[in-house]
C-alpha cells in the first residue's frame, strides 16, 4: 500500500462494531480498520499505535497458536495521511447506522490496521471470474458453565445467549427473541446445526451477515431493520445453487436454495484444516456440563416428543468450531468465580501500581504471555500469580466467545483441480471454500466488573420472566382442572 497516494474515493464503508470501523478498497482485496472513540475521549498517537500493535501481536502470538495459521489473519499497522483519513470520514458518515454514531472514527493519529478483505480474498486463490459468497457468523458461547462457583442454578441449565435474548428484547435492542442457540451449532449434530443456521437466517440480529463479491446482501444493521426477506436472499443465491438459466422460482425454490446454503455451511463448519496447538488444551465439553440448553426450541421440541436428548455427535477435533470452543472453555471458573480473583489482582495493583507492566496486563502479548495461559489448575493457592492467570484466561475465553467466523465460497468447475484448496460438494455443484476468524481483539481487563454486573442482570431478568410465565401457565392449568372438576361434580 502506497500511503502517499491515498484516494478516499477508492474506499467504501464496510461495517463497524463497538470499537472499530472498517472500510474496503473498491478493487484491491484489502480493508482498513480504524479505532473509534467517544467524542470527548482523546488518546495520543503513540497510544493508538500501541493499541493496534497489541491487536496484531495478540492475533499472531496467541490466537494463531490456539486456532491455527490458516484461520487467523493478523494484518499490520499502517500510517496514513491525515487529510485522507478526514476526507474518508466525511465520505462514509452517511452510510453509518445511527445506533453506531455515538463514537467517532479516529482521524487524529493516522494509524489503522491493514488486513485482507475476507469477504473476497481467501487463504486459497480463487478463479477471479467466479463470484464469491461469504457468510459471516458470530457463534457466541457454545457451552453451559460447569464451574462449582456458579450460584444461579439457572446458569447450569440455560446458556448465556438464550438468557440474554430476553433482556435484549425487553430493552429494545431487538424486536423478537431468536430461536438460535449456540449449543445447537456447536453440537456437531447435523440436524441441530441445520436448525441453528436456519434460526440465524430467520433472525440474523448481529450474528449473521452474507456478502456477495464483498457487498453486504443480507444481515441486520439494528433493531429498526426490516424483517428478513428469504425470497430476496434466494434471488441472490440462485446463481450459486441452481442452473444459471434461473427458471426455478417461487416459495419452493426459496426453501430449496436456503436448505442448500445451510447444508453447505454445515459441511464447511465440520471440515478440518491445520492442526494449531489447541489440541493440547483438552478442556471438554465431555462430562463437564450439559450438551443441551433447556431454552433451545430444538431441545424443547424433542422434549415434547418424549425424547430427553438429541443424538450425541460431537465436533471433529480439527474443525474451527471445536478449536474455538476449547479456547472459550479457558473460562474455567465462570465470571462468578473469577470476580474475587480480579479483585485480588486489583488490590495488588493499588499497592504496587508499577507492577502492571510486569504482569503484562496491557501487553506485550508475546510467547511468554501465551505460555502462562496453558496452566489449567483450579486449586487456588491464594497468590496473585494464580489470580492473574485465571483473569488472563478469562479475557482470552471472552475473546473466543465474541469472535466471528468467515466462510467464503466460490463455485468451481467439476473438472477443476482441487488439490490446492478444499472443496465442498452441493447437490448441483462444488464450492472451493476457506474459513477465517475475525474480531480477535483481547477483551479489556477493565471490562471484568461490567461483565460481572451484566451476568447478574441477565440471569435475574431471565429467572423472573421465566418464573412469571411458568406461574401463569400453572395458574391456567389449575383453573382448567377446577372447571373440569365442577363439570364432573354436576354430572
Amino acid at each position: 500500500m502506497d500511503e502517499g497516494k491515498m484516494d478516499e474515493n477508492e474506499w467504501g464503508y464496510h461495517g463497524e462494531g463497538n470499537k472499530s470501523l472498517v472500510v474496503a478498497h473498491a478493487q484491491r482485496c484489502v480493508v482498513l480498520r480504524f479505532l473509534k472513540f467517544p467524542p470527548n475521549r482523546k488518546k495520543t498517537s503513540e497510544e493508538i499505535f500501541q493499541h493496534l500493535q497489541n491487536i496484531v501481536d495478540f492475533g499472531k502470538n496467541v490466537m494463531k497458536e490456539f486456532l491455527g495459521e490458516n484461520y487467523v489473519h493478523c494484518g499490520e499497522v499502517v500510517q496514513l495521511p491525515l487529510e485522507f483519513v478526514k476526507q474518508l470520514c466525511l465520505k462514509i458518515q452517511s452510510e453509518r447506522p445511527e445506533s453506531r454514531c455515538d463514537k467517532d472514527l479516529d482521524t487524529l493519529s493516522g494509524y489503522a490496521m491493514c488486513l485482507p478483505n475476507l469477504t473476497r480474498l481467501q487463504t486459497y486463490r480463487f478463479a477471479e471470474h467466479w463470484p464469491i459468497l461469504c457468510v459471516e457468523i458470530k457463534p457466541k458461547c457454545g457451552f453451559i458453565p460447569f464451574s462449582s462457583d456458579v450460584t444461579h442454578e439457572m446458569k447450569h441449565k440455560v446458556c448465556r445467549y438464550c438468557m440474554h435474548q430476553h433482556l435484549k428484547v425487553a430493552t429494545g435492542k431487538w424486536k423478537q427473541i431468536s430461536k438460535y442457540c449456540p449449543l445447537d451449532l456447536y453440537s456437531g449434530n447435523k440436524q441441530r446445526m441445520h436448525f441453528a443456521l436456519k434460526s440465524l437466517l430467520q433472525e440474523a440480529q448481529n450474528n449473521l451477515k452474507i456478502f456477495k463479491n464483498g457487498e453486504l446482501i443480507y444481515g441486520c444493521k439494528d433493531a429498526r431493520s426490516p424483517v428478513a426477506d428469504w425470497s430476496e436472499l434466494a434471488h441472490h443465491l440462485k446463481p450459486f445453487f441452481f442452473p444459471s438459466n434461473g427458471l426455478a422460482s417461487g416459495p419452493h425454490c426459496t426453501r430449496a436454495v436456503i436448505r442448500e446454503l445451510v447444508h453447505v455451511i454445515t459441511r464447511v463448519l465440520l471440515s478440518s484444516s491445520d492442526k494449531g496447538r489447541v489440541g493440547s488444551l483438552r478442556l471438554g465439553p465431555g462430562p463437564r456440563g450439559p450438551r443441551v440448553c433447556e431454552a433451545s426450541p430444538f431441545s424443547r421440541s424433542l422434549h415434547c416428543q418424549g425424547k430427553n436428548t438429541p443424538e450425541r455427535s460431537g465436533l471433529p477435533k480439527g474443525c474451527l468450531l471445536y478449536k474455538t470452543l476449547q479456547v472459550q472453555m479457558l473460562d474455567l471458573l465462570d465470571i462468578e468465580g473469577l470476580y474475587p480473583l480480579y479483585n485480588r489482582v486489583e488490590r495488588y495493583l493499588e499497592e504496587f501500581p508499577e507492577e502492571r507492566k510486569t504482569l503484562q496486563i496491557d501487553g506485550p502479548y508475546d510467547e511468554a504471555f501465551y505460555q502462562k495461559l496453558l496452566d489449567f489448575s483450579t486449586e487456588d493457592d491464594g497468590t496473585v500469580a494464580f489470580a492473574l492467570t485465571k483473569v488472563q484466561q478469562y479475557r482470552v475465553a471472552m475473546t473466543a466467545k465474541d469472535c466471528s467466523v468467515m466462510i467464503a465460497l466460490s463455485p468451481c468447475l467439476q473438472d477443476a483441480s482441487s488439490d490446492q484448496r478444499p472443496v465442498v460438494p452441493s447437490s448441483r455443484s462444488r464450492f472451493a471454500f476457506s474459513v477465517s476468524v475475525l474480531d480477535l481483539d483481547l477483551k479489556p481487563y477493565e471490562s471484568i466488573p461490567h461483565q460481572y454486573k451484566l451476568d447478574s442482570k441477565i440471569v435475574n431478568y431471565y429467572s423472573k420472566t421465566v418464573r412469571a410465565k411458568d406461574n401463569a401457565v400453572m395458574s391456567t392449568r389449575f383453573k382448567e382442572n377446577e372447571d373440569c372438576t365442577l363439570v364432573l361434580h354436576k354430572v
